[in-house]
């Protein structure tokens, strides 16, 4: 039981080490938005229900919440999925110290809606 409480308590420890990353996203006629990069498990075309996949891009996360992106018409459907898919993966590579990396998006964005 011992074991099972150090190791749990050491679990908790980590989590205070690991350093969120965020996508610091500009947003037409409005702030910058932070976008998480964290428990990311998937960047789906299209809205929560995949419909107008050439306007609305979504991020699904672990925990069940889910950011949609509307942006300017892509050429191609997959560009800026892509675009996110690889500005998260260079976010995650940069030192725990830069929290908020500068996304420059493949589309200008007009709205992030979170639920």
């Amino acid at each position: 039981m011992l074991f099972f409480y150090v190791s749990l308590h050491f679990i908790n420890l980590l989590k205070l080490l690991i350093m969120d990353k965020f996508l610091d996203t500009p947003v037409t006629s409005e702030s910058n938005m932070l976008i998480s990069c964290s428990d990311v498990i998937a960047i789906q075309t299209g809205d929560a229900s995949g419909a107008d996949d050439a306007t609305k891009t979504t991020i699904f996360y672990n925990s069940g919440n889910s950011v949609t992106l509307t942006h300017g018409s892509v050429s191609t459907t997959l560009e800026m999925r892509d675009s996110l898919q690889n500005a998260m993966e260079e976010a995650l590579k940069t030192s725990w110290t830069e929290v908020a990396f500068a996304y420059v998006p493949a589309k200008a964005v007009s709205a992030v809606a979170v639920a």
